[in-house]
């Protein structure tokens, strides 16, 4: 199996440029409470969410969770678990009569971890007892605080199903706090028509040449057999160049195994902070990436594409290894992964990673150094953070304490 972790860091890295539309952003719904995975059933008042808090009914929650509510005035609330007295303090609300809690720390005190089903709008309340039969995923987050500024570090997968769901609560609690979104780019603009357009301008051959013109015949037969195993014409990419001949071919795979940019990282907090209306900052854009792999050398895109093309039988399996690595928030891997690449130096390793790491390290010490006392929540490729040349230790040279998370 030939070069498959650049196949995989470019699956890591990229964010499906090559996507005809970006899914429709659905109208928020009511948000429900599940306890062990069974429906709370609210009577004298609904969850409600105020300024990324979810506050809930205190008395039918306790009970759901086998607690007794004794007492509750002002931030202090008094309860019975399991034959044991305890108290909590958080700020409570009182609206129609009915006292409202905030959840997360009514499930803490009573010993449930708190998650978030963004797909049905649902807080789960899990018992320790049945917690791993629940555990989202955990990925990679670091933060760093500065001048009353904090920015946390996450590590996205561009493409991801529903097994990656839902996500650790410090991932949620960090993301329901802050001020601005950061992405590579802002996937929810894909479908546009300046976008689209770009894609067409810069990824097809404009002087009349084809494909064919462009890569050895070994290359060209290899590319026309895969897409005929993949039930289309061999000559349907003719008019596209190596890189997104590359980029097509290896989502045809993922998509077939299950993985979807529909379903990553990015886009899903993207997709929150339309809900929330907060601000997504984009610490790259649609031009500067196009026109990174359009840069790349004749010899470069070909040898990627034949990466592609070689390892085409076995792009699940190291997708499913990327997919394990995140889930697991495994270091070690991501660090091996990003070492491997770096290894081989080269134009491929300098645009990819050192490059675009040192412009976005940049964006990132201006939002730390801004007055503003402010929450940052920062969402790029995972492979990014770790290495030499990675955004961790280049805050970590301009003098940031950066902390795993």
């Amino acid at each position: 199996m030939k070069n498959w972790k650049r196949v995989l860091l470019s699956t890591i890295i990229s964010v499906g440029l090559i996507a005809t539309a970006a899914p429709a952003m659905a109208a928020p719904q009511q948000t429900g409470v599940k306890v062990n995975d069974q429906v709370v059933q609210y009577t004298g008042g609904e969850p409600i969410i105020d300024r990324g808090t979810t506050y809930v009914p205190l008395r039918t929650t306790l009970q759901a969770m086998d607690a007794k509510l004794t007492e509750a005035s002002d931030d202090t609330i008094h309860a019975v678990v399991n034959g044991k007295s305890i108290t909590l303090k958080g700020k409570l609300k009182r609206i129609n009569g009915v006292t409202y809690a905030p959840i997360r720390i009514v499930g803490d005190a009573v010993g449930y971890e708190v998650r978030w089903d963004a797909k049905t709008r649902t807080v789960l309340l899990v018992s320790e007892a049945v917690e791993s039969a629940a555990n989202g995923g955990r990925g990679f987050m670091w933060e760093v605080e500065n001048n009353g500024n904090t920015v946390y570090l996450v590590g996205s997968m561009h493409i991801a199903d529903d097994s990656f769901y839902p996500l650790r609560s410090e991932l949620e609690e960090a993301f329901a706090e802050a001020d601005y979104l950061g992405v590579e780019i802002d996937l929810s603009k894909a479908a546009d028509e300046a976008q689209q357009k770009l894609i067409m301008d810069l990824g097809m051959y404009q002087d009349g040449t084809t494909l064919k013109d462009h890569v050895s015949s070994e290359t060209y037969a290899k590319v026309g057999k895969i897409l005929e195993q993949s039930g289309m014409k061999p000559d349907t990419l003719d008019a596209f160049k190596p890189w997104v001949v590359g980029t097509t071919i290896n989502s045809l795979k993922s998509v077939k195994a299950g993985y979807k940019a529909a379903e990553g990282i990015d886009l899903y907090f993207i997709q929150k902070a339309i809900e929330r209306k907060i601000p997504v900052l984009e610490l790259e854009s649609y031009e500067s990436q196009l026109g990174m792999f359009n840069g790349f050398s004749k010899e470069l895109q070909e040898k990627s594409l034949n990466d592609i093309l070689d390892n085409f039988d076995v792009l699940d399996d190291t997708v499913d290894k990327m997919a394990e690595m995140w889930k697991t928030g495994n270091d070690e891997q991501l660090l091996e992964l990003t070492n491997s690449i770096a290894a081989e130096g080269g134009e491929y390793n300098k645009a990819m990673l050192i490059d675009r790491n040192i412009k976005m390290a940049d964006k990132i010490d201006g939002y730390l150094k801004s007055g503003k006392k402010e929450e940052y929540f920062i969402v790029v490729g995972a492979a990014h953070y770790l290495g030499e040349h990675g955004i961790v230790k280049l805050l970590e040279d301009k003098g940031y304490k950066v902390v795993r998370k």
